[in-house]
């Protein structure tokens, strides 16, 4: 396969960047494009939730580049431009300013957009968190308001509550699993952290539903549960979940369900990768499809697609990974630890704050959860294997 003369990365954020800088990096020298729909240069989406939010970081330090290295790599930067269109036979992509674009090779990384709560839309003190923008229009509502309720308790809401709670803010958590990240983690160490936040002053609600918000004078003024209980709140964070961005690719030929259906190289269509959030692969060891949202993914993937594009093609079969910072508290996750795993303490102690628990399923170790211990965690990383 001779390499393409052009490439076309569809989106800006982590996993696009890190697909440009890959296929440098492997010495592609022809045009290469970065659409993005945002204006803003490329930035990491994890510190939104923490230090960006908390006001430690500005939101020029959460550049994924300084603009000199970005020049430096030679790319036609197209921001504030969304694409609208995809024709993956002729690989042209149509934006929302009537352009089209063309290129030997198209790569979506178009990500994912959280779910808003059903009639939502509009009513002020109602948040969803993806953007900057998000970021920094609830750090403003957090200075002003006295009680906050984080509604889903995935990753992304369990972070909001600890960083809401750290800017003095009262703060419930309310999802429908047993502890938070309890789908991420596994049963035990969700437990700890539920422990680690009701300490810090998080007011959990565990193992309920939400039917809706109450509102007075355009504004929120609570969340009622399925029980019929309403939390009083100032302000709410919908963190319920995310859908992958596809919408444009509609009569793409592009098979599209919970993502861009990839085989196990990444690889959509002759000519069309997809990388990051979106994408939803075929994973060989697990033998299954696959979809990840973190960021480690998205730049460890990028450089199977750019190596593709390139002609190296090679399956893309990683141990997924991903971390959270709560409080004082790092996490660490190799592998999917499945709800009826069976745990043990491999180093360290939960008593003294840092342990490393190994999941083990069907006779093989499945996943490694590191507790303040990052080093040990990673070098349990060997442990886990596929069947």
């Amino acid at each position: 396969m001779n390499a393409p003369a052009s490439v076309l990365v569809v989106g800006a954020s982590a996993a696009g960047l890190a697909t440009a800088e890959a296929l440098r990096r492997k010495g592609f020298e022809g045009r290469l494009t970065l659409l993005g729909a945002e204006t803003h240069l490329p930035y990491d989406r994890p510190p939104l939730s923490k230090q960006v939010l908390s006001g430690e970081w500005t939101p020029e330090r959460a550049r994924l580049r300084p603009e000199a290295m970005l020049s430096e790599l030679d790319i036609d930067l197209a921001l504030g431009e969304a694409a609208v269109s995809l024709d993956a036979a002729k690989r042209q992509v149509k934006t929302d300013r009537e352009r089209e674009l063309a290129a030997d090779a198209i790569v979506i990384a178009t990500g994912v957009r959280p779910r808003a709560l059903p009639g939502t839309a509009g009513l002020a003190g109602v948040h969803l968190l993806r953007t900057m923008e998000d970021a920094l229009a609830l750090q403003a509502e957090l200075t002003a308001s006295r009680r906050l309720v984080v509604v889903g308790d995935g990753v992304l809401g369990a972070e909001i509550a600890a960083t809401a709670t750290k800017r003095r803010a009262s703060v419930t958590l309310v999802g429908p699993q047993a502890a938070p990240m309890e789908l991420q983690l596994g049963a035990d160490t969700a437990k700890a952290l539920a422990a680690l936040h009701t300490e810090r002053g998080v007011g959990l609600r565990p193992g309920v539903g939400v039917d809706g918000l109450v509102r007075a004078d355009g504004r929120v003024s609570g969340v009622r549960l399925a029980t019929g209980e309403v939390l009083a709140a100032d302000a709410v964070v919908v963190s319920i979940g995310s859908t992958p961005v596809t919408e444009w690719l509609a009569g793409s030929g592009l098979r599209v369900e919970n993502g861009v259906v990839c085989d196990a190289h990444c690889r959509a269509a002759e000519g069309v990768w997809a990388v990051g959030d979106v994408a939803r692969w075929h994973h060989e060891g697990l033998g299954r499809p696959l979809r990840l949202e973190n960021r480690t993914n998205a730049t460890e993937q990028a450089g199977t697609v750019a190596a593709g594009i390139l002609g190296a093609a090679a399956a893309y079969a990683p141990v997924p990974y991903f971390w959270t910072d709560q409080f004082d508290v790092k996490i660490q996750v190799y592998g999917l630890p499945g709800p009826g795993a069976d745990t043990e303490v491999v180093e360290g102690d939960p008593a003294e704050g840092r342990f490393v628990l190994r999941c083990n399923e069907n006779g093989r170790v499945s996943a490694i959860v590191g507790w303040n211990m990052p080093k040990q965690a990673r070098l349990r990383r060997a442990e886990i294997a596929y069947a």
